[in-house]
C-alpha cells in the first residue's frame, strides 16, 4: 500500500474523524472508556515547537495518525497512534512511528515514552520490533496496561 505522511493540526477534520474511530474501538473494548482516553491532550500539545501531529493517507483517504508532545525538555510522548482497521498490517503504524522518531530530535527529545491498552496484539509486536522497552507506569492512565520507553540515538 502506498501511503503519504503529512503534518496536520490536531483539531483538523481528518484527525477528528480518525480519533472518533479510535474512541469507538476503545469503547467497544472497554465500555467504561471515556471519550479522549485516559490522558487529556490539547491541540497546543502538538503545535510547534512543543510537538507535532502526523496523518497517514492512502491517496486522499486518511488511514492513520499519531503525535508527539513534550513530557520534559528531553522526553517526548507518543500519543494517539492509530491505524484504521482496514489499513492494519500494511506497515502504516511502523511508518508513523518511524516518522515521529525522526522528528523527535528536532523537538529536543532524546527519549520517547508511550502507553497502550494493547487490545490489539499487533501493537505490542510493533513496539517490541521498534525497540521500545517496558517501563513502570509513568502517567497513571487508567486505560493503559503497558508503558514503554525508547532512548533515541544521539544526533
Amino acid at each position: 500500500m502506498q501511503i503519504s505522511l503529512s503534518e496536520a493540526r490536531f483539531d483538523s477534520p481528518a484527525v477528528r474523524a480518525l480519533l472518533a474511530e479510535w474512541d469507538g474501538e476503545n469503547r467497544a473494548a472497554n465500555p467504561s472508556f471515556s471519550a479522549g482516553g485516559g490522558s487529556t491532550v490539547e491541540s497546543s500539545d502538538f503545535a510547534a515547537p512543543q510537538g507535532v501531529f502526523l496523518v497517514a493517507a492512502a491517496g486522499a483517504t486518511p488511514i492513520g495518525c499519531g503525535g508527539l508532545r513534550h513530557l520534559s525538555s528531553t522526553t517526548g510522548e507518543v500519543k494517539r497512534l492509530f491505524v484504521t482497521r482496514a489499513a492494519r498490517g500494511g506497515g502504516v503504524g511502523r511508518a508513523l512511528l518511524d516518522a515521529l522518531e525522526e522528528r523527535a530530535p528536532g523537538l529536543g527529545f532524546t527519549c520517547l515514552r508511550l502507553d497502550t491498552g494493547a487490545g490489539d496484539p499487533g501493537v505490542l509486536a510493533l513496539l517490541r520490533a521498534a525497540n521500545y522497552q517496558p517501563i513502570p507506569d509513568y502517567n497513571g492512565n487508567p486505560y493503559a496496561r503497558y508503558w514503554f520507553e525508547k532512548q533515541l540515538p544521539a544526533p
